[in-house]
């Protein structure tokens, strides 16, 4: 019982983490994509980014298929292209397409 409540609040814990990252800037993100920041922290919330690294190919695929849609219901001129350079933008460890 005593593990299972200590694993509760670490994924409690992530998620608030993720959407009060103080390296990800939400505003700015958010402005860039014509949408509220509140809309794109709710998107966000599901994804999963590992600090500091860059994220592996099927990372990417399984983030952008929650991620994406989410936003496009928001706005839906966002496109996948538009949505990698805004977030390559702000990445907090830079850009890795190049």
């Amino acid at each position: 019982m005593r593990s299972g409540l200590v694993i509760f609040f670490m994924l409690l814990s992530q998620s608030a983490f993720a959407d009060q990252d103080p390296n990800r800037l939400t505003d700015r993100i958010a402005q860039d994509l014509q949408i509220e920041e509140a809309v794109f922290i709710e998107c966000f919330k599901p994804v999963n980014p590992e600090p500091d690294k860059y994220p592996s190919g099927a990372e990417q695929r399984a983030n952008k298929a929650i991620l994406l849609p989410c936003l496009q219901n928001a706005n839906p001129a966002i496109t996948n292209d538009r949505l990698d350079a805004v977030m390559d933008k702000y990445r907090p460890e830079g850009a890795f397409r190049k």
